[in-house]
């Protein structure tokens, strides 16, 4: 009998313990791991998502790369199980997601626009940093970007074009070329026009600097004035405005351009909480993760950031190490 109401006791503590534990401070992450995220992310992503099923066997990524805006809605609109998404454009997350489905917003990269092409691009061998414009506006020129109600990439694009308007003080430009533009050139997310350029069915394309990279394109590289790639020129940048689908289905919200900052959260109601903050122990680690994406053309921030001290406080204590307040 004694021996019985011992072994009851023992088993209430190991069950206390349990239920006490801290969620985040489990064993080694098992179980699928569900992460929507930024097409512009899906090499450095897979890189990842190879080393960390390496490491942890019992771990299996399950990614589904889209447009950020289209990944924010799956989440959002359609309440389908997530634990993680990374986004594009981090105001997405702010926007979208939180508060209602996550509670804070880690800004971990950078980017750049650039347009690319191929040798098989008509007027490849005169494009040029001072003339790419003209050349999108001559007869016979496929080109294309993103959807921007979808993908930040799209309305990112749209920016460089109006933001092109006033700095070669070209008025009407950004009508010109739009009017060359014709709509099924425009894609749900921006790496699916890749392979419209490599097989020759589109001569340019807007795509993120590190996806040229990653893939291996030519491409033109922008005056900083207009590429959205660097903070400096965030004045100038938002005086481009760009009108997507917003929160509510039918509702539009303005966007102001802004450089690229990638943002990254947890969803509050994560089916693997602990393997999603492994995920992030290592994305955020700047001899891990962030060397990933450094690598493969995508300048990370080193350390990665948050607006404010009570963001930070939110994190899980494992990853506030890794995140300044900026």
């Amino acid at each position: 009998m004694l021996r019985c109401q011992l072994i009851g006791i023992v088993i209430g503590f190991i069950f206390l313990g349990t239920a006490v534990m801290p969620r985040d401070a489990g064993g080694e992450p098992q179980g699928k791991l569900i992460i929507f995220h930024a097409g512009s992310l899906s090499v450095p992503f897979g890189v990842m998502e190879k080393a960390l099923e390496a490491k942890y066997p019992n771990l299996d990524l399950l990614r589904e790369p889209s447009g950020s805006q289209k990944a924010a809605r799956k989440i959002a609109e359609l309440n389908k199980p997530c634990d993680i998404m990374a986004s594009a454009d981090y105001r997405v997350i702010d926007k979208l997601l939180i508060p209602a489905f996550a509670d804070w917003n880690i800004r971990f990269a950078t980017n750049q626009l650039v347009l690319c092409y191929t040798d098989r691009s008509r007027y490849a061998n005169e494009i040029t940093a001072d003339n790419w414009y003209k050349v999108l506006q001559r007869e016979g020129v496929s080109w294309g970007h993103s959807d921007p109600d979808l993908d930040p990439c799209g309305y990112r694009s749209l920016m460089v074009l109006r933001l092109a308007e006033m700095y070669y003080g070209q008025p009407g430009l950004y009508d010109k070329l739009i009017a060359k533009r014709p709509r099924e050139n425009i894609r749900p997310k921006s790496v699916e026009l890749i392979s419209l350029l490599q097989t020759g069915n589109m001569d340019y394309a807007w795509e993120y600097l590190s996806v040229a990279v990653q893939h291996g394109l030519r491409y033109i590289a922008l005056p900083d004035h207009i590429n959205l790639g660097d903070c400096q020129y965030d004045d100038f940048y938002s005086r481009a405005v760009v009108g997507v689908t917003g929160k509510e289905p039918g509702s539009f919200m303005d966007i102001k351009g802004k450089s690229c900052t990638y943002g990254v959260t947890l969803i509050k109601n994560a089916p693997n909480r602990e393997a999603a903050i492994a995920f992030f122990a290592y994305l955020l680690n700047p001899d891990r993760g962030l060397k990933v994406l450094r690598d493969m053309g995508q300048p990370p921030l080193v350390p990665c950031r948050v607006p404010t001290v009570e963001m930070r406080s939110r994190l899980p204590k494992r990853l506030q190490p890794l995140v300044e307040v900026h």
